[in-house]
């Protein structure tokens, strides 16, 4: 249910803060709470990949594309997550989530997710994801064209991307 809070109070903020292009890279600083942290009292593995979740959402906000998104019934899904942590992040200690779209493909949207604490690295992730409607999957040449950029190529995948998707059982 904290996460839930957490998302509405980026939503908000996302609103407040300058819209974004559909390339830019968002952020949005959080704090570590006590229902975050594990067994180790660091904060939950679990919980980094909640942080990322919101991230996407918040670019979606900050992007003005939320609204359009939600309205014509497309829901954001991820589908694969590929997540090194570097750093703990300790009771009470503020954190900063950086998410941006990298990429994409026919079918799907790559993000990059870094989270910091005093810009120092503590998680780095790669999400490949797409956004669904009851009709089925929608493609990023949808996105764009409801972004109002029809036709923009794709930035080239990143190395760690193409190295990871390599790996990926087909």
């Amino acid at each position: 249910m904290v996460v839930f809070f957490r998302l509405i109070w980026a939503l908000i903020r996302a609103r407040l803060k300058p819209r974004i292009d559909l390339l830019d890279e968002s952020s949005f600083a959080m704090r570590v709470w006590p229902n975050d942290l594990d067994l180790n009292v660091h904060m939950n593995s679990g919980r980094y990949v909640s942080m990322m979740d919101i991230g996407r959402v918040e670019l979606l906000a900050r992007t003005r594309l939320l609204l359009d998104v939600f309205g014509r019934g497309w829901r954001p899904i991820a589908a694969m997550t590929n997540i090194r942590y570097r750093r703990s992040l300790l009771p009470f200690q503020r954190f900063v989530v950086r998410s941006r779209v990298v990429c994409w493909d026919e079918k799907w949207l790559y993000f990059r997710h870094v989270i910091e604490h005093r810009g120092q690295l503590c998680a780095i992730a790669y999400v490949r994801g797409l956004l669904r409607s009851k009709e089925g999957n929608v493609t990023p040449a949808q996105i764009l064209e409801v972004a109002g950029k029809p036709g923009l190529a794709s930035p080239p995948m990143p190395d760690d991307i193409a190295r990871w998707l390599s790996v990926e059982p087909r």
